[in-house]
C-alpha cells in the first residue's frame, strides 16, 4: 500500500489501522485493518491484499505477526517470528494473544508501528432502541376475517402460526433428517384434515426420487419403502413441475382409475414439487381418505409456499454437502502428497485422525462425568479430524535428509566414517612395513633379526584391525536409535580420543567431536540442531493453516494442531504450554499422535512397539504428568486405536 492511503473499501468497513513512521521520512504508511491481517516482510499470495500488511524491513519474519478483531477489540500474536514482537516494549510468547488498544506501540524487530483504533469501546450490554416500527400485516397475506365464524378465525390464525413456525424452523435446521423430521410435524398443524403426508427427494437431477418419509396424523411412521405411490401424480408433478390438487380423487378421470388411488381409497389429494429455478428437488403430497373436499386452493398455495421455502434449503444443504466434500478432498489430497515426501511415515496423519475421532466419541460413554460432559457435537469432531489431519502439515518445509533419517548418523557419514577406519587401516600397514624397509636397507637388520621383526609386525598389526574392528562393531550399535532414553555405550568416548597417525604424519582422530555427540544422543536420532527443525513443523503448521479462511465450526483447527507437542507440566513445545492452557482436543491428539508413532511398522528408525508396550510407555508418560491420563484411561477403555 502506497503511503497516506489509509481507507480501502475492498473487505468492508475499516474499524481500525497501523501507522508505520518508517516508509518515508515525515511521510507514514498507514495500513487499514478489517477482521484479520497477517503482518510479514513479503506478500503472500495466499492471501487478500487486505488481509496482508507488508513490512519490507529484512529483521521483519515473512509471517511475523497476526492481528484479528473480536467485538470491540483488537489482538495481536506473535508466529514465531525470529527477531519477537513487542507491545510497548513487552515480548509477547509466540501464539499468545495481547490485547490492543488505542496508541499502543507495535516493534515488530526494527519496524515501529503504531495501532489506532475507530471502534467505540464497549461498555457492557446496551439497552435495545426501537428506532422503527412496521405493521407486519403488510408482509403477511390477507385474511378476510369479517364474515368468519370464531371456529374460522382460531382455526386461521392456528395455520398462520404454524407457517412462521415453518419459516422458523426452515432457517435455524443444520441438516437434512432435521428439516424432514420438523416438515412432517408441521404440515399437519397446516392442514387439519390431513391423514397422510410423504417427502420424495432425488439424488441428483437425472435420479429418480425415492421416498424419505411417510407417515399419518398422530406421529404414525410408515416406512417410505413399502408406501404406494401414484406414478401418474408424481410423473405430472415432476414432469410438468406444477402443483396439484384433486377432490374427490375417486370422481376424477384423471387419477380416479389409477389403482394406486383406488387401493388406498384416496379421496382428496395435493402434491407440489421442491422446485428451485429450473431443478426440481422432489416433491410432497399431502391425501386424506375421509373426505372427498379436504382440501382448497387456499391449501395448495401454502403447500407449494412450503415447497418453495424447503426447496431452497434443500439447496442449501447439498450446496454445503458438495463444499465439505470438497474441502475433505483438498485436505487429504494435501496430506497424502506431503506424505509422501516420506514414504515412511505415509499413512501416519490418517491413522492419527482415525484414533483422535475414535477417542472424542468415546467421551460420550466415559466414566467420568466431567469427560462424559464435555462430549463433542459433529462439527467439533469434523474440527477435531482436521486438525488431526493436518497436524504435520509444516513439515513440508524440513529439509528431506533431516526428515527421513534412520539412523544417528546420517548414510553418508556413516560411509565417510567407514572409509576413514579403512584409511587408518592403510596408514598402520604403510609405517610399519617402511619403518621396516628403511632398517633392513640400513643394515639394522640380519636375516633372523628381519624374520622375527616382520612376524612382531603381522602380529601388531592383526591387534590394530581387531582393536579397529571393535571400535566400528561399537560405533555401528551406537549408531542404532533408541525408543526410550538410553546411556551413552562405555567405551565410544576411548574412539573419540584414539588418534592415528596419517600419511605425511597428520595424526587424525577415529572420530570427531559431532560423530560423538551425534553418536551419543540417548533418545531417537536426532541431534539438538535436527531436532529443532523438526520441531519448527509445529510453528510451520499454525503459519500455514492460520492462512485458510476456516468457517466458524473450524475455526479452532490452527489452534488445536498447534498445540499437539505440549506437555500438562510445561515441558513441550513451541510454547510450554500447562494444564488448562491445552484445550481438551489437543489432549486428545496428542495421546493419538504419540500411540502411532510408537507403533507404526514403517519407521525405518525404530522397531514397531507392540500395542501392550505402547500402552504402558503412555501410561508412564502419564504417571509423569506429562499427559491426561483421564483421557488415556477412556483411549484404553474404549480400544480407540482398534478400526470401526
Amino acid at each position: 500500500m502506497e503511503p497516506n492511503t489509509p481507507f480501502s473499501a475492498s473487505s468492508g468497513p475499516v474499524r481500525a489501522y497501523l501507522e508505520w513512521m518508517g516508509a518515508e521520512p515525515g511521510k507514514p504508511a498507514v495500513f487499514p485493518l478489517h477482521e484479520e491481517a497477517v503482518v510479514g516482510r513479503n506478500p503472500q499470495d495466499a492471501l487478500a491484499s487486505d488481509r496482508y500488511v507488508c513490512i519490507p524491513e529484512q529483521t521483519v519474519s515473512r509471517r511475523h505477526a497476526r492481528i484479528r478483531r473480536r467485538g470491540a477489540s483488537y489482538f495481536v500474536e506473535d508466529l514465531h517470528s525470529r527477531n519477537g514482537t513487542f507491545v510497548s516494549g513487552e515480548r509477547l510468547a509466540p501464539g499468545a494473544w495481547r490485547v490492543l488498544a488505542e496508541g499502543d506501540e507495535l516493534a515488530l524487530a526494527s519496524a515501529h508501528l503504531v495501532f489506532h483504533s475507530l471502534l467505540l469501546p464497549e461498555r457492557g450490554a446496551a439497552s435495545a432502541v426501537i428506532t422503527r416500527s412496521v405493521d407486519a400485516t403488510q408482509f403477511a397475506p390477507v385474511v378476510d376475517t369479517s364474515s368468519a365464524g370464531r371456529g374460522d378465525l382460531e382455526n386461521t390464525v392456528h395455520r398462520l402460526h404454524a407457517m412462521a413456525q415453518v419459516g422458523i424452523a426452515l432457517g435455524v435446521v443444520t441438516d437434512q433428517d432435521t428439516l424432514i423430521e420438523k416438515l412432517m410435524n408441521f404440515i399437519f398443524d397446516l392442514f387439519p384434515l390431513a391423514e397422510r403426508a410423504f417427502i420424495m427427494l432425488r439424488g441428483s437431477e437425472r435420479d429418480p426420487p425415492q421416498p424419505v418419509a411417510a407417515r399419518r396424523r398422530g406421529g404414525i411412521v410408515e416406512d417410505p419403502a413399502q408406501i404406494r405411490i401414484s406414478r401418474t401424480i408424481v410423473d405430472e408433478v415432476l414432469g410438468r413441475k406444477r402443483a396439484i390438487l384433486s377432490v374427490d380423487t375417486l370422481a376424477d378421470r384423471h387419477y380416479g382409475a389409477h389403482e394406486s388411488i383406488i387401493a388406498q381409497a384416496i379421496l382428496s389429494v395435493m402434491c407440489a414439487p421442491l422446485i428451485l429455478g429450473d431443478e426440481v428437488l422432489g416433491l410432497i403430497q399431502v391425501d386424506t381418505s375421509s373426505d372427498p373436499h379436504a382440501f382448497q386452493e387456499a391449501d395448495l398455495e401454502i403447500l407449494s409456499g412450503v415447497c418453495a421455502e424447503t426447496a431452497v434449503t434443500l439447496k442449501n444443504f447439498q450446496l454445503y454437502s458438495d463444499i465439505k466434500g470438497l474441502l475433505d478432498g483438498f485436505v487429504c489430497a494435501s496430506v497424502q502428497a506431503i506424505e509422501e515426501r516420506d514414504p515412511v511415515t505415509a499413512g501416519h496423519s490418517f491413522r492419527v485422525a482415525g484414533y483422535a475421532e475414535n477417542l472424542a466419541v468415546a467421551l460420550e460413554h466415559a466414566n467420568d462425568p466431567e469427560l462424559r460432559g464435555a462430549a463433542f457435537t459433529p462439527a467439533q469432531l469434523r474440527e477435531i479430524r482436521y486438525a488431526a489431519l493436518l497436524h504435520d502439515f509444516g513439515k513440508v518445509g524440513v529439509r528431506e535428509h533431516v526428515l527421513r533419517k534412520e539412523k544417528k548418523l546420517h548414510h553418508a557419514d556413516m560411509r565417510l566414517l567407514e572409509q576413514r577406519f579403512r584409511y587408518a587401516r592403510a596408514c598402520l600397514e604403510r609405517h610399519a612395513w617402511r619403518s621396516l624397509t628403511e632398517r633392513q636397507l640400513s643394515g639394522e637388520l640380519g636375516a633372523a633379526d628381519l624374520r622375527r621383526e616382520r612376524e612382531r609386525i603381522v602380529a601388531q598389526l592383526a591387534e590394530e584391525d581387531e582393536r579397529l574392528d571393535e571400535f566400528l562393531a561399537l560405533i555401528i550399535r551406537a549408531n542404532e536409535p533408541s525408543v526410550s532414553h538410553a546411556t551413552v555405550p562405555e567405551g565410544l568416548g576411548a574412539i573419540r580420543d584414539h588418534v592415528c597417525a596419517g600419511t605425511g604424519d597428520p595424526s587424525f582422530r577415529l572420530l570427531d567431536d559431532a560423530e560423538f555427540a551425534a553418536l551419543s544422543i540417548g533418545k531417537g536420532c536426532l541431534t539438538p540442531d535436527e531436532r529443532r527443525q523438526i520441531e519448527a513443523h509445529v510453528a510451520d503448521s499454525y503459519s500455514f493453516l492460520i492462512l485458510i479462511p476456516w468457517t466458524r465450526e473450524l475455526a479452532g483447527v490452527p489452534a488445536i494442531a498447534h498445540g499437539h507437542h505440549e506437555k500438562l507440566d510445561g515441558t513441550g513445545y513451541p510454547m510450554g504450554l500447562r494444564g488448562a492452557e491445552i484445550s481438551l482436543q489437543t489432549r486428545i491428539l496428542t495421546i493419538s499422535d504419540i500411540y502411532d508413532a510408537l507403533t507404526a511398522r514403517d519407521r525405518p528408525y525404530k522397531q514397531a512397539v507392540p500395542a501392550e508396550r505402547a500402552l504402558d510407555l503412555i501410561a508412564e508418560e502419564c504417571r509423569a504428568g506429562h499427559l491426561d491420563g483421564r483421557l488415556f484411561k477412556v483411549f484404553v477403555d474404549s480400544k480407540a486405536w482398534q478400526t470401526r
